[in-house]
């Protein structure tokens, strides 16, 4: 453990979240965003769904941990999409199922703390024809559809609704780019730096428009040790410093100002 404590953003969830710092990925715009503000934890397993996620919960989420995060991002979906494979091995979960396993999840989170803020993603939606071209010699048939993608989604979205957990509607979001289908994804599946640009506005906009306290919004946080010193820049007066701990001068995108579409 290193100081100070900050507090703890946790992305928690499948592929999408263990390879969220890849490729220009969601995690790491968001460990960038978060410089000196907070600390970004990736607990992902690739290819995981909603029932191994209960099997380790009470190990990646311990009730008696001295500190206990002020976020957590949650993605479990696609691979519980999947269709049953006729030897009843494979990643598939029943939907029922599917909603049960998220409602335990969600419940586990909200006893952390009266601090814990949780976010949902849906499942995103999929290119079907590049899956088929990039794993068609790794699997036996074709076993994942957009379809199925929005049925998975909207039920994690109508769980939430009805346990106040705010959601992320990627099914929707993703495909509101013309060119979602050759844009968004590396392989079909998994996300491009385009789809996670999409993930991070809307992450953005829930934290911005959240009425939490303290505001997770990362202009709201202070910067760590982020006070005025005769160390800092000299600016062109040559006579004051230029504090820029909570500067964004090296980002190409600037995620003030975005709304989120």
């Amino acid at each position: 453990m290193v100081g100070p404590s900050r507090p703890q953003f946790v992305l928690f969830g499948s592929s999408i979240v263990q390879y969220s710092f890849g490729n220009e990925g969601w995690g790491a715009i968001l460990a960038d965003l978060y410089a000196r503000k907070a600390d970004i934890f990736v607990r992902g397993y690739a290819s995981w769904n909603s029932r191994r996620a209960l099997q380790i919960l009470d190990q990646v989420f311990p009730k008696e941990a001295a500190a206990q995060p002020s976020l957590v991002i949650v993605y479990f979906g696609g691979n519980d999409s999947i269709r049953p494979h006729p030897s009843g091995l494979g990643p598939h979960v029943p939907l029922l199922e599917f909603i049960e396993n998220l409602r335990k999840i969600a419940t586990h989170l909200k006893s952390l703390s009266d601090k814990t803020r949780i976010i949902f993603l849906s499942t995103p939606p999929i290119n079907e024809a590049k899956i088929q071209e990039n794993w068609s010699k790794k699997l036996a048939e074709p076993d994942r559809t957009n379809e199925l993608c929005r049925i998975y989604s909207e039920a994690c979205l109508e769980l939430c609704k009805e346990m106040k957990v705010k959601a992320i509607d990627l099914w929707t979001a993703i495909q509101q780019r013309d060119d979602w289908l050759n844009a968004c994804f590396t392989d079909g599946i998994h996300l491009s730096s385009e789809g996670s640009k999409i993930v991070v506005k809307e992450i953005m906009k829930v934290l911005r428009e959240a009425d939490w306290e303290p505001n997770l919004n990362w202009k709201s946080l202070p910067a760590e040790f982020g006070e005025d010193s005769p160390y800092d820049l000299v600016s062109a007066d040559g006579k004051t410093t230029i504090n820029i701990s909570q500067g964004s001068v090296h980002r190409n995108m600037k995620w003030e100002m975005c709304n989120g579409h």
